[in-house]
């Protein structure tokens, strides 16, 4: 027991917890009243205080632990405080103000400061028990990861956060092979957008560290008590010798709520970080003051503040919570991030890309100041825009200049010429092809008037395109009025790249994902818009079959929830029936489904499909589960994808049918459909000339005729009404399929987003189609092979996913507000 019989007649101060926030209370206090107090101290850890947030160097190698001591052995005695180690406290006597240890050390208060810091989040899945299943805390935490990375071998990381990065970056600086797994898209999303999360998840991965993102983990594989593997739910196993879970903390609070304190998420504090005892303090991640939960030093170290001056009796400095700012403390990687980065109607944005030197730099902004911004690669104005965050800054004066920092801000607007002309001639234009700025010069005295002519002649701007506007410049600058600047098809106001060659450098740089696009091709906005998202997810589909995943926030809203939305906010729901055939069982299917849920029309549509139209939002997933149940899958009628493929009854039925239309419609449905494309797409087999089924007006269409098959395309009768163009003739079924997957790969492969067929071949011209699709039989294979392939990953029903539960929260109705009595 603590003697407290002494004729010392201070009060009595005891802290439990002896974390950065408690010591930087007492420095506080100690600054303005030295000797008001007797202190004494708990700490759980055998340590004396320390820097948590520098453990991280120290896992890898750039920091011992007595580098990063705040307050050693001396500075106790120095200050008369009493350290107890290792001794956690576990109880706390309000009605006789003594607190308990676990060895029976017993306290006596005047006034207390609770600062039990937080404890590591530890995902519940099997495993998670398992010996090498650690977490990353406090300094046993590192040195246990220590002593496993002296062995070597292979360690998983579960969590993408600042954290789960930075103990991957310590493992891998040990020499572990690491991956790292992340439940969300994109690394420390609630710091970061898409954008900075990309260059940071491209940065940990040139690092030699795996990044495994949408990563759910399903279960800790062991073996003889021990950490094997960690398996995915996908199915996917990864081996591990350590799994370090570093997914989140959350407030230590047993001990002030078992002593009847008022607790939430975290301990309850006022703005003077008094409990609802008051004599009781508390400090640190126990905390939750106005609703929030801090987990970063800067907080802690301004309750800290207010503690301090509490305790020395002025009670004026009240904390009244704190904006954040977060650093990555990985060496090599700079991030900078701080505020709100969200988006909203009321919120603008400015971005800086400078995809050759990964740098990126986004501020947002609301009423003319800034209330968030991200940075990476370039952080060093980081504070500088946290100032203004902080300090509400009004930045109409300086906007034009803001985002180049503080160097730049304020100044007038930069003539863009100016700079170009005083560009020294060994400037570096083009960095991907390395050509400077005589010799563009050169080119253009040499001749050149035109920016295809310089590309051709000096390959500047051919590559990645980032410089196609410095060239253009140059051009002005060197012609004047002769040069005419070409008019740009921009996708969007978001970039000012067209529709080829986004789709031409998506390939050619191998972009895998729609941030990396925008970063690597400088987009003008942070996350693009409602133009383009849909067209690079479309792009990316296309190109990278079974590697890209596919972006249900990129869609429209009728792929999103693969149904039609109608005017009265109601959906339509189309089955597929193959090649326009039926049967009795999905007959009465379809109606039990119309009666089942009170669906008022049931409508045969053009394209020999059945319409249920009035379906409501809620009601989608079971009426797909019901249909599914009688063997209907998604007609995609709401897609940009295959729709139909419509059939007369041919020669099996009509007199004058030259071929089977029926079974030949059925064979290339089941063949073609869940293939996305640019726009829709419409096919018809008619089974002779008289053309039933309209085949002359469809996307592709096949007329039978007594020698074979007529292949005709780039029909249309919708807005605009087009004939289809004549192919060519083949003479067998087989033919039509591989001519009809040929072509309708290439359209895929050069069409822009949202261009029907027949637009596209106006683009494109009859014999680049026919001289890739008819004259060459070895290019006509390639593209009808790579459709195969791409089919492997295409062929799902979109609607079974659904009722099985993906994303069901979309399906469910908004609470209604509720109103309460007033008495």
């Amino acid at each position: 027991m603590v003697d407290s019989t002494k004729t010392d007649n201070r009060e009595r101060l005891v802290v439990i917890g002896n974390g950065m926030a408690a010591g930087r209370v007492l420095e506080e206090l100690f600054e303005r009243e030295r000797d008001r107090y007797r202190v004494t101290v708990f700490n759980a850890e055998p340590r004396v205080n320390y820097n948590r947030i520098m453990l991280s160097p120290v896992l890898s190698g750039e920091k011992t632990y007595e580098e990063i001591l705040i307050h050693d052995d001396a500075w106790y005695a120095a200050n008369g405080v009493e350290l107890i180690r290792g001794e956690k406290v576990i109880a706390i006597n309000r009605d006789e103000r003594k607190v308990i240890s676990a060895v029976g050390t017993v306290a006596d208060y005047d006034r207390l400061i609770v600062a039990t810091g937080s404890q590591p989040f530890i995902i519940p899945v099997p495993g998670h028990d398992l010996d090498g299943v650690l977490t990353y805390r406090d300094l046993d935490d590192v040195e246990a990861m220590l002593a496993a990375a002296e062995k070597g071998g292979r360690a998983v990381v579960i969590g993408g956060g600042l954290l789960g990065l930075e103990a991957a970056a310590g493992l891998k600086a040990r020499g572990m092979d690491v991956t790292v797994l992340h439940l969300m898209p994109t690394l420390m999303e609630r710091q970061l957008d898409q954008s900075a999360g990309y260059l940071l998840q491209k940065a940990i991965e040139a690092r030699g560290i795996e990044v495994v993102t949408r990563a759910n983990t399903h279960e800790i594989a062991g073996a003889a008590g021990a950490v094997r593997a960690v398996r995915l739910d996908d199915g996917r196993e990864i081996p591990a010798d350590i799994v370090v879970m570093a997914v989140g903390i959350k407030p230590n609070v047993d001990l002030a709520k078992d002593a009847g304190l008022e607790v939430n998420r975290g301990l309850l504090v006022d703005d003077l970080m008094r409990t609802s005892d008051p004599a009781i303090y508390a400090v640190g991640e126990c905390v939750e003051h106005r609703g929030q939960c801090y987990g970063l030093v800067a907080p802690l170290y301004e309750m800290a503040k207010t503690v301090g001056a509490g305790l020395a009796g002025d009670d004026g400095l009240a904390y009244r919570g704190s904006l954040t700012a977060t650093k990555l403390k990985v060496t090599g990687v700079d991030l900078y991030s701080a505020g709100e980065l969200a988006e909203g109607d009321d919120r603008e944005e400015i971005v800086l890309r400078d995809a050759a030197h990964s740098i990126y730099k986004r501020l947002v902004l609301q009423e003319n100041r800034i209330i968030g911004a991200v940075l990476y690669g370039d952080t060093a104005d980081g504070p500088w825009f946290f100032q203004h965050i902080k300090n509400g800054t009004d930045i109409s004066e300086m906007r034009e200049t803001l985002i180049f920092g503080q160097g730049f801000a304020g100044a007038g607007p930069l003539d863009p010429m100016a700079a170009v002309a005083a560009l020294p001639d060994d400037a570096e234009i083009c960095g991907c092809n390395g050509v400077c700025k005589s010799r563009i010069v050169s080119a253009i005295e040499g001749g050149q008037a035109t920016l295809d002519g310089v590309r051709a002649t000096t390959k500047a701007s051919s590559s990645c395109g980032s410089c196609t506007g410095l060239v253009e410049q140059l051009l002005e600058l060197s012609l004047g009025g002769d040069f005419a600047r070409a008019v740009a098809d921009g996708m969007c106001p978001c970039t000012d790249l067209g529709h080829g060659e986004v789709r031409r450098l998506i390939a050619a740089k191998e972009l895998m994902s729609i941030p990396a696009v925008m970063q690597e091709l400088q987009w003008k906005t942070s996350c693009g818009c409602a133009k383009c998202r849909p067209a690079l997810n479309y792009y990316l589909l296309a190109t990278w079959p079974g590697i890209y995943v596919d972006d249900q926030q990129s869609r429209f809203i009728n792929e999103r929830v693969h149904a039609n939305i109608q005017k009265d906010g109601t959906y339509s729901v189309v089955p597929r029936m193959w090649g326009g055939i039926t049967n009795p069982t999905e007959l009465r299917a379809i109606a039990d489904v119309a009666d089942k849920f009170a669906i008022p029309t049931v409508k045969v549509t053009g394209g020999q499909r059945i319409d249920l139209l009035g379906v409501k939002k809620e009601d989608l997933p079971a009426v797909w589960a019901d249909l599914n149940a009688a063997g209907l899958v998604s007609g995609h009628a709401y897609g940009k994808a295959l729709r139909t493929v419509k059939t007369c009854v041919g020669n099996e039925w009509c007199r004058f049918g030259t071929q089977a239309s029926v079974s030949l419609g059925v064979q290339m449905e089941r063949f073609l459909w869940g293939a996305w494309t640019p726009h829709k797409v419409k096919m018809a087999v008619s089974g002779c000339p008289r053309n039933c089924a309209e085949a002359t007006v469809k996307d592709f269409g096949v007329v039978c005729v007594d020698s074979g098959f007529e292949l005709h395309f780039a029909g249309a009768a919708g807005m605009e009404v087009k004939a289809t163009q004549l192919l060519c003739k083949v003479v067998a079924e087989e033919d039509v399929l591989e001519h009809c997957a040929a072509l309708l790969q290439l359209y895929r492969q050069e069409a822009h987003y949202l261009d029907r067929m027949h637009k596209w071949l106006a683009r494109v011209g009859m014999d680049h189609v026919q001289a890739a699709v008819v004259e060459d039989a070895d290019n006509r294979r390639d593209l009808y092979e790579r459709f195969v392939f791409s089919q492997r990953f295409a062929q799902s029903d979109p609607w079974s996913e659904r009722a099985a539960g993906r994303d069901s929260h979309e399906f469910t109705p908004l609470e209604g507000p509720k109103l309460e009595a007033v008495t």
